[in-house]
C-alpha cells in the first residue's frame, strides 16, 4: 500500500499561494505526491492568467496518488473563493478556514501524511469574524479538537543551513524580558529536541541557547536575564540528558563555523534568530509548527498580494516545505 499524499492548502486565495502551487507544480519534476485543498474553478482562472497549462483533477484524498503524474490532484472545497489577485476579500475567508480544518480532518484519518500551509492574511480573517490569534494558534486549538491532545506549538525556521527557534514571537522587544520564563524555556527545548529526534532523525540533538543581552550578560554587567532565567533553563535541560549549552553570546553564534555546533539555535526573541536566518536562506526557509501531534511546514514568506496573478512569485520556499514535510513524514514513520 502506498503512503498517504501530502496535503497543501491554498492559503489566501487573492495572495500568490494559488500561483507558487501551480507554478511549482507545472515546472518542478521529483515532487512527491500531493494534493492542493482549494477551490478548482480558482486555480483555473489563476492558471489561465499566469499562461500555465496545468490539468486540474478534482479527487478525493486517496486518489491523488495515481493522478499526481498527469494532472495537479484537487480536492474541492465547499467554500468558494472569487480569488482575485491582489484583492483580499473576507469573503473569501471561510474557503481560507475551511481548507485548514479540512487538512487536519484529512490528517486524524490517516488520509494524509503531513500538511503544507500556504500564506493567509490574518487581517482578512479578522474582518471575516476569525477569533484566534494567528494560523499556528488555530492549529493548535484544531489540534486540541480533533486529537484531543494538548499542544503547545513551537515555531521553528529551518533552511539547509540554518535551524532556529524564537522563545518569544511577535511581541514587543521592551515586553520580551518579561516574557521570558525558565519554565517556558525548559518546555520548548523538550519540544524542539523530541522534533529533532522523531521528524528529523538526529540522534542527539544540540540546543544553543543564545544569551538575552549582549555577551549573554557578561556575568551580570549587562543584565541578569541570562544568569537568573536562560542559565537556568540550559542546566535544567542538561540535568535531563539534553545537549543543551548556553546562554551564548548571540553575535558569534552564526557564522560558519560556529553552526557546525548545534543542530537547532534557540533564541531569545524574533529577530535574534530571524535575522540571520532570512540572511542565509532568504528564499529557501521553511516554517516548521513543532509540538503539534501532526507535521505542518509552511513557506516562510506572507501572502505577496502585490505579486499576485504576475508570475513573479519564487516558489523556492514552498517546494522546500513540500521536501521537508515529506522527509519528516518519512523520519516519523520509521521512528514510532
Amino acid at each position: 500500500m502506498s503512503a498517504a499524499p501530502l496535503c497543501v492548502t491554498q492559503g489566501d486565495a487573492s495572495g500568490i499561494g494559488p500561483d507558487i502551487a501551480l507554478t511549482l507544480y507545472a515546472r518542478e519534476a521529483g515532487l512527491p505526491p500531493f494534493f492542493l485543498l482549494a477551490d478548482p474553478d480558482c486555480l483555473r482562472r489563476r492558471a489561465a492568467l499566469l499562461g500555465l497549462d496545468v490539468a486540474i483533477a478534482e479527487c478525493a484524498p486517496e486518489q491523488a496518488g495515481e493522478i499526481f503524474q498527469a494532472a495537479l490532484p484537487v480536492v474541492p472545497l465547499r467554500n468558494r473563493a472569487r480569488g482575485t489577485p491582489g484583492q483580499p476579500d473576507p469573503a473569501d475567508a471561510p474557503a481560507t478556514v475551511e481548507a485548514i480544518e479540512h487538512a487536519v480532518d484529512f490528517l486524524r484519518e490517516g488520509r494524509a501524511r503531513a500538511m503544507v500551509t500556504n500564506p493567509i492574511a490574518k487581517s482578512v480573517l479578522y474582518a471575516a469574524g476569525f477569533s484566534h490569534p494567528g494560523h499556528t494558534e488555530f492549529l493548535g486549538e484544531l489540534a486540541a479538537q480533533k486529537f484531543g491532545e494538548a499542544a503547545r506549538p513551537v515555531m521553528m525556521i529551518w533552511s539547509r543551513e540554518l535551524a532556529v527557534v524564537p522563545a518569544t514571537i511577535h511581541i514587543p522587544l521592551s515586553a520580551v524580558p518579561i516574557a521570558l520564563r525558565e519554565d517556558d524555556l525548559v518546555e520548548i527545548g523538550r519540544i524542539v529536541a523530541s522534533a529533532l529526534s522523531r521528524d528529523f532523525g538526529v540522534s542527539n540533538p544540540r540546543l544553543a541557547f543564545c544569551g538575552l543581552n549582549p555577551h549573554a550578560g557578561e556575568d551580570g554587567a549587562m543584565g541578569s536575564e541570562d544568569s537568573l532565567i536562560v542559565a537556568p533553563a540550559v542546566s535544567r535541560l542538561a540535568a535531563e540528558g539534553f545537549g543543551a549549552i548556553g546562554p551564548l553570546p548571540a553575535d558569534t553564534m552564526f557564522h560558519a563555523e560556529a553552526r557546525q555546533t548545534y543542530d537547532v539555535a534557540i533564541g531569545m526573541y524574533h529577530d535574534q534568530v530571524l535575522i540571520p536566518a532570512k540572511t542565509l536562506a532568504f528564499d529557501t526557509g521553511v516554517n516548521v509548527t513543532l509540538g503539534l501531534p501532526f507535521i505542518r511546514t509552511s513557506p516562510d514568506h506572507g501572502t505577496a498580494f502585490s505579486l499576485a496573478g504576475t508570475g513573479r512569485a519564487n516558489t523556492s520556499s514552498l517546494a522546500e516545505a513540500i521536501l521537508l514535510a515529506d522527509r519528516m513524514a518519512i523520519a516519523r514513520t520509521a521512528n514510532k
